[in-house]
């Protein structure tokens, strides 16, 4: 029996459910890099970002090549790109709404206590 969708998509979110590998997919959207370009960027130990590399290899959303011996890294889809950008602009939403949200409180009287 096969694996429904939604598990296959929960199991998708789930991969990118962390901040280190959401940067390096940010990263990534702009262009090609070595591991030595994103290490600063990043700002994580070498294991650590080594080990979030190999999640988001595993689950196919980037792409390894060497050349010498750099790493190179790359998003083996522009969809993923595409996500993040569809991602940012929910958030922006929902951070808007918020804001508001938040003006209203201050802007009405206050409720006794």
């Amino acid at each position: 029996m096969s694996t429904p969708l939604y598990q296959l998509k929960a199991e998708f979110f789930k991969t990118l459910g962390h901040p280190i590998r959401i940067r390096v997919l940010e990263l990534l959207s702009q262009r090609e890099h070595a591991v030595a370009e994103l290490l600063p960027e990043i700002g994580v130990e070498p294991a650590h970002l080594s080990q979030q590399l190999a999640v988001l290899r595993r689950a196919k959303l980037v792409a390894a090549r060497r050349e010498g011996t750099t790493v190179y890294y790359s998003l083996t889809s522009p969809q993923v790109a595409d996500l993040l950008k569809v991602a940012r602009s929910i958030l922006s939403g929902v951070l808007a709404g918020q804001a508001e949200l938040l003006e209203d409180l201050r802007a009405s009287p206050r409720a006794a206590s």
